[in-house]
């Protein structure tokens, strides 16, 4: 079959995969753009699990003010170089997940920063775990992951706070 480069253009633009992995994965599947889709998600996967392990001490603490100044947050996300922490894509997720801690309130990066026995909502008290506010199908870890595939680095939560005026923590 013979793969266009509109074809090409047009999986990478919803991907942000290379385009020889987008030629490469539509021409395994015959033109099928729903299984090249698939299959190129898979190997997102594949790619954000091998960089699980990779030691970040990159990145960028990033903050946002919502609400005419009424509520706040401020997250520190890592990768393992600063060129990556740069670029367009590190700073728009680093963006969103700030949005995401002001909007969402979570108490926890994820499930293991909750202390045992303490009898919470998962996936509304853990960052990671949350339905993403820009796409409720999705995670926030779902999001990360898939930077992770794009970039090929690995990218991680370190910490976040949050701040409403009027809310104090009890002493």
């Amino acid at each position: 079959m013979d793969i266009t480069t509109d074809r090409i253009k047009e999986l990478r633009q919803e991907t942000g995969a290379g385009v020889m992995d987008c030629r490469t994965a539509l021409v395994d599947t015959g033109g099928d753009k729903a299984r090249a889709l698939q299959i190129l998600q898979e190997r997102g996967l594949l790619k954000a699990r091998k960089t699980a392990g990779r030691v970040t001490k990159q990145g960028l603490v990033e903050c946002y003010i919502h609400g005419g100044g009424r509520i706040g947050a401020m997250v520190e996300v890592n990768c393992e170089t600063d060129f990556v922490a740069r670029t367009d894509e590190f700073k728009d997720l680093a963006h969103n997940i700030t949005m995401q801690v002001a909007a969402m309130s979570p108490e926890f990066v994820c499930r293991e920063d909750v202390p045992v026995g303490a009898e919470v909502d998962f996936a509304t008290a853990c960052l990671l775990l949350q339905p993403y506010i820009k796409d409720p199908t999705r995670t926030v870890q779902d999001v990360i992951t898939e930077v992770i595939a794009r970039v090929g680095e690995n990218i991680k939560i370190s910490r976040f706070a949050r701040f409403e005026l009027g809310q104090y923590p009890t002493c």
